[in-house]
């Protein structure tokens, strides 16, 4: 409603103003000095209102000076003036509720993107039924169809389910389930369907407690205060200052008025929101998409940042980094892992096919191929031999006890057996973004007092992760309400949160300013962030860094230049020797000349570009030259 009625109080103003020139063209005195008080009026009586409560919170803005102002232009008869003033009051605030909503609609979408409906089996009948998933019960048995969301907390009934928990908890990998394990709602089934067991109700199961905490992380957010109100108390003091001695010293109470005129505060009013404004389209051209202009501010002054791990200084996407030999070589040990990873669904598959059809090698024919759950891929030859592909344990099975390689953190090895025989094993890695440790230098040296990561990942790899990054800092095997507790702790303030993944969606809200990598697919992460990368450059998060101060600086220089000028033109007022209808007119050069100066943020994106501050609109992964050890 509050909003609608700010929209509504925008397009009054702007008709007022569009008649009043008209008016004031063709000499229409009458109709003019009518439409102003009218239009006037309504402005003054809301603003008012307004104010006033504002007021009684211990708020003082630049509408109290804004009101004075109109009042004094109505007093002097220089309607248009007002009509202007009414115009620029309520255009700033118009662009302020907007941004206020968009900011609001996080939570909305989070919940849209919350399962609706489940599929529930009858146990006498065995049929399925669809049904609200608030309607799921603690015991029912649910079916699970291919790629659906799991409605609701449960234990599995089936056999065997692969899940992709990436929504949840970040990391890459598809986790597979065998019967008895317990899943979780708002991660997403494979191509398999599967039946499971109601654990909890929707109301207390894992999608709902995040969403409660991104709720309550939304409510904590300390409101901001316009960067133009900070100068309205001195700027208002000032003028009615000015304005008082004026009329005192000359005992006409019209210079009050006169200088009133020219202290509109029009550029303050308008100064802040165009250069925001230009600040958040300079992002837009760098692939952040800004959702709240006053994200803007608390980037320019962040001091502490916290790095989720995976997707965000990783890349999210694993890769071979090495072969180390058995019994078989390199491509061959590969060729025949790509063969039977074909018949599985699990993460580690695809990297290991594509690595083997980027080096050219002829794939050996598959007679029949079959994934053990939670194990590996079982495969046979055209000749008969005996393929096995997955945990040490598995290809155990044929080999007899071997060897576990040794492993860097953040490695895992993909055993292959062929017969008997151990052929190989392939180690894979998610590389860390080639930028990341660029990325973190240059927001230390812009003067960032405390890089930190935090991450659901095991200790051992976060730590290597870590060191090749260059933090010292590192929060590991943490859960969403622990990364919302460790962040909330974090000092100095304010703080930067980058993340990827729904599990990072309550942090991403708590922390002061949230930044969310997009660039693989849009999350409820980004969702809860004030800002999205929709590249898949790391990079750009100290690019938008640098845009924000640059755009909060040139904020600040309009507003300077604004307050300069007004003070100059007040005081030449104040001796009497600028009448109010030239005060008026000179009003307008210096609200064009704060328009000017903010317009400047529109190209805030050019001068990184220039200093090479920004490595390129998207990282592509190195391809990874095969290692062989014996």
């Amino acid at each position: 409603m509050a909003f609608l009625r700010q929209q509504l109080l925008t397009v009054v103003a702007l008709a007022g103003l569009a008649l009043g020139v008209g008016f004031e063209t063709f000499d229409r005195t009458t109709a003019l000095a009518v439409t102003a008080f009218v239009v006037i009026g309504i402005v003054i009586v809301v603003t008012a209102v307004d104010m006033v409560r504002d007021l009684m919170s211990g708020h003082w803005g630049l509408d109290v000076l804004a009101v004075i102002a109109m009042v004094a232009t109505l007093a002097v008869d220089e309607y248009v003036a007002g009509l202007i003033i009414a115009l620029m009051l309520t255009g700033g605030e118009a662009l302020e509720a907007w941004a206020a909503r968009r900011a609001g609609r996080e939570l909305d979408t989070l919940l849209n993107r919350a399962p609706a409906f489940a599929q529930r089996i009858d146990p006498h009948t065995g049929d399925t039924e669809q049904i609200p998933v608030d309607e799921v019960a603690v015991g029912d048995e649910l079916l699970v169809r291919s790629s659906e969301i799991l409605p609701v907390d449960g234990t599995l009934l089936s056999e065997r389910a692969v899940i992709d928990e990436s929504s949840v908890t970040g990391e890459p990998v598809p986790v597979t389930y065998g019967a008895g394990d317990s899943v979780l709602s708002g991660t997403m089934n494979g191509t398999v369907a599967f039946t499971m067991r109601a654990d909890k109700a929707a109301r207390d199961s894992q999608y709902a407690s995040i969403v409660h905490l991104v709720e309550a992380a939304v409510e904590s957010r300390s409101p901001m205060v316009r960067l133009a109100d900070r100068y309205a108390v001195p700027f208002t003091i000032v003028s009615l200052l000015i304005g008082a001695l004026a009329w005192y010293v000359s005992g006409d109470p019209v210079r009050f008025a006169e200088v009133l005129v020219v202290a509109t505060p029009c550029p303050l009013l308008i100064a802040t929101p165009i250069a925001f404004m230009g600040g958040m389209s300079s992002a837009a051209k760098l692939n952040v998409i800004i959702k709240e202009a006053g994200a803007l501010e608390v980037l320019s002054k962040v001091q502490s940042v916290a790095f989720d791990k995976t997707g965000t200084l990783t890349q999210g996407r694993p890769e071979v980094v090495e072969i180390r030999l058995g019994t078989r070589s390199a491509g061959h040990t590969l060729a025949l892992a790509a063969a039977a990873e074909q018949y599985s669904v699990h993460v580690f598959a695809q990297p290991m096919i594509e690595l083997a059809r980027r080096d050219g090698l002829d794939l050996p024919r598959i007679l029949t191929a079959e994934e053990v759950a939670t194990n590996g891929v079982e495969a046979t030859l055209a000749d008969g031999t005996q393929v096995r592909v997955g945990k040490p344990g598995f290809v155990e099975g044929v080999t007899g006890p071997l060897q576990r390689t040794v492993l860097e953190a953040g490695e895992t090895a993909v055993y292959v057996s062929v017969g008997d025989a151990l052929a190989g094993v392939i180690v894979l890695s998610d590389p860390v973004r080639p930028h990341a440790a660029a990325t973190v230098a240059r927001m230390r040296a812009a003067g960032v007092k405390k890089v930190v990561m935090v991450t659901g990942d095991v200790a051992s790899t976060a730590a290597s992760i870590a060191r090749e990054v260059g933090l010292t800092a590192v929060h590991a095997e943490t859960t969403p309400q622990t990364k919302v507790d460790i962040v909330a702790a974090l000092h100095p303030r304010p703080v930067l949160m980058v993340g990827d993944g729904l599990n990072d969606a309550p942090v991403l809200a708590a922390a002061d300013v949230g930044i969310a990598m997009a660039g693989r697919g849009v999350t409820a992460a980004s969702e809860s962030a004030s800002a999205v990368l929709t590249s898949d450059d790391l990079t750009r998060v100290a690019d938008v860094m640098e845009v924000s101060r640059r755009t909060v600086a040139i904020a600040v220089q309009s507003i300077w230049m604004g307050i300069v000028i007004s003070v100059g033109l007040m005081l030449v007022a104040a001796f009497g020797y600028l009448p109010a209808v030239v005060g008026a007119l000179l009003q307008e050069v210096v609200d064009l000349v704060a328009i000017l100066s903010a317009l400047r943020a529109l190209a805030a994106h050019r001068a990184i570009q220039r200093s090479g501050g920004s490595q390129g609109s998207g990282e592509q992964p190195p391809r990874t030259a095969l290692s062989t050890t014996a």
